[in-house]
């Protein structure tokens, strides 16, 4: 009966995937989430079973039940990423009830600034400040958890060092290497992992980003074509376009935040001498 956590927070992530399409959607445009969700192209209404996550989506092929428009297929990524992330989260923290929650509300901010950095370039203020909020939240745990002013300026001094790293690429760029909602986002994420996790955390999503301009590259030699589309963007993508780095960011935290990947373990492996 092990499993029926996992399974749980997957149907749990599924559903907080589904309304977090909602809030992506209807973000900065001035409507209501409280709102029937619809059709984006005929607008009909729809019903209940056409709104189970995930199920509802491979139900419908894919398309609008009524005008066979094709939803994007972004909604049942944002429904599975959210499953995955939720699940991820129970098996890392499922003994600490308290960082299990705050892994879960964090996860789903990060899903909104993934996709929405991802079709808009920007990273919503309100979503930077709720990660905010919840690095603070980790912070004061920490401190009831171990007493120690200490550590916790640690973690302080590594969201600072965190964002001023990235800020001088954003400042001496001039906004071309690097946006500044990415160093907005880098205070907290530092403040959260502290020391050479941040650190890591950095050197990761690096990584993750030179090897996506490279995967993209090499698509564009092969198709031999001057873009590559990529339906999720809502955008044609080309190698002049730019790149959003908060998923690249996000990625790396995660990384290191879930796995304790470590970027001097990883360094020291294939270059022991």
């Amino acid at each position: 009966m092990i499993w029926i956590p996992y399974v749980f927070f997957a149907i749990l992530g599924a559903i907080v995937g589904s309304f977090l399409n909602v809030v992506i959607y209807r973000l900065h445009t001035g409507k209501s989430l409280g709102g029937r969700s619809h059709c984006m192209s005929c607008g009909e209404t729809l019903l209940w079973y056409e709104l189970i996550p995930i199920v509802s989506y491979f139900s419908l092929r894919g398309r609008c039940n009524i005008c066979s428009s094709w939803i994007p297929v972004r909604y049942l990524a944002v429904e599975l990423l959210t499953a995955g992330l939720f699940v991820l989260a129970w098996h890392a923290f499922s003994a600490t009830p308290i960082l299990l929650v705050l892994t879960l509300v964090l996860f789903a901010i990060f899903i909104i600034i993934l996709v929405y950095d991802i079709r808009h370039t920007i990273i919503p203020d309100e979503m930077t400040i709720g990660v905010g909020i919840l690095a603070a939240l980790f912070l004061v745990y920490e401190y009831f958890l171990n007493r120690d002013l200490w550590s916790i300026g640690v973690y302080l001094v590594s969201g600072i060092v965190v964002a001023l790293f990235f800020w001088s690429l954003w400042y001496f760029s001039k906004g071309r290497w690097i946006g500044f909602g990415d160093v907005k986002l880098a205070l907290p994420l530092g403040m959260i992992l502290g020391g050479s996790a941040a650190f890591s955390m950095v050197v990761f999503s690096f990584w993750i980003g030179a090897g996506f301009a490279l995967i993209l590259l090499g698509l564009q030699r092969v198709l031999k074509k001057g873009k590559t589309e990529m339906s999720f963007f809502g955008a044609p993508l080309t190698m002049k376009s730019e790149i959003p780095f908060a998923p690249f960011l996000l990625a790396g935290f995660i990384l290191t935040y879930l796995f304790h990947a470590d970027t001097f373990s990883i360094i020291e492996f294939f270059m022991p001498w």
